[in-house]
């Protein structure tokens, strides 16, 4: 059995709202209701992941940048000595100042949203994601966008890149997923994933591993711990940050029986049993 108590775990995706403006297509739809941290809850929240957390991803459902309170939970992230991080679909930059200078250490923008919701002229998109994520990489803030689309949805990728070349024209340094464009600013590739369901089928896989509970962790809005990123509604509560302190929550029986069985390569969990991300074919995103 692997010991959990007082180990840093890299990552937790925090949820400070499942609202979102855009229904993407290849988004799982949340049954659960609606919400957005409030200040007390949030620092409540981020006082028991402390000491436990290296990077601190605001999202897990919705999209963060709709949170009015986003720039100050930067900040107070920040003083709590957490790596802040936020993924956006980048269709809410216009007004983001206070966001860059709250200084994320990184900004992951969705710009295979794009297609994935139908709704915007790509130009007049790409225009604003360009200008605002060149400024920020200029700030010294890490910005990656990002077509998690290839193999459904991706028709539009070609003209996304020469609007994206429009605006920071090539030479670009290719990379094993993407290119650099310059200092701070990238474009990253993967092939679109099905999110777990407990409607689809096992796969078949005899093997499997995940990085949950050994590198990262979810929290949903209404303080709920799930193991990782992908369990979106909550199938595998391990408990809540509420009621329950971090440390007491991660050696909890469930939990304790979920990071056992993927270091035997095995899945304790139905939900994992119908997750294409914990079969070992599958490689998860560092």
């Amino acid at each position: 059995m692997e010991h959990t108590r007082n180990r840093t775990i890299s990552r937790c995706y925090l949820e400070i709202t499942n609202i979102c403006n855009l229904n993407c297509k290849f988004c799982p739809k949340t049954k659960r209701a609606k919400k957005s941290l409030t200040q007390n809850e949030f620092d409540l929240l981020t006082d028991r992941l402390k000491g436990h957390i290296q990077f601190l991803y605001f999202h897990l459902m919705g999209e963060p940048f709709l949170h009015p309170l986003l720039p100050h939970f930067i900040a107070t992230a920040r003083e709590k000595g957490f790596v802040p991080v936020i993924t956006t679909n980048g269709t809410l930059l216009k007004n983001a100042g206070e966001i860059l200078l709250a200084h994320p250490h990184k900004i992951q923008i969705s710009i295979h949203s794009h297609e994935g919701n139908g709704k915007q002229d790509p130009e007049a998109y790409m225009s604003e994601v360009m200008a605002f994520a060149k400024e920020a990489a200029q700030r010294g803030i890490i910005v990656v966008l990002r077509l998690w689309n290839e193999g459904g949805y991706d028709s539009n990728n070609e003209r996304l890149l020469q609007l994206a070349a429009q605006h920071q024209p090539h030479p670009w340094t290719e990379r094993y997923d993407g290119w650099k464009l310059a200092t701070n600013l990238y474009i990253e590739f993967d092939k679109m994933f099905e999110w777990p369901d407990e409607e689809h089928p096992e796969y078949e896989e005899e093997e499997v591993f995940c990085y949950a509970l050994r590198n990262q962790i979810g929290v949903l809005v209404d303080g709920t711990v799930v193991p990782c990123c992908l369990d979106h509604d909550g199938a595998i509560p391990l408990g809540n940050l509420y009621q329950e302190s971090f440390v007491e929550i991660i050696n909890s029986p469930r939990a304790t029986k979920l990071l056992d069985g993927f270091t035997h390569h095995c899945a304790a969990e139905p939900l994992c049993r119908k997750c294409g991300y914990a079969a070992v074919t599958k490689r998860f995103r560092k």
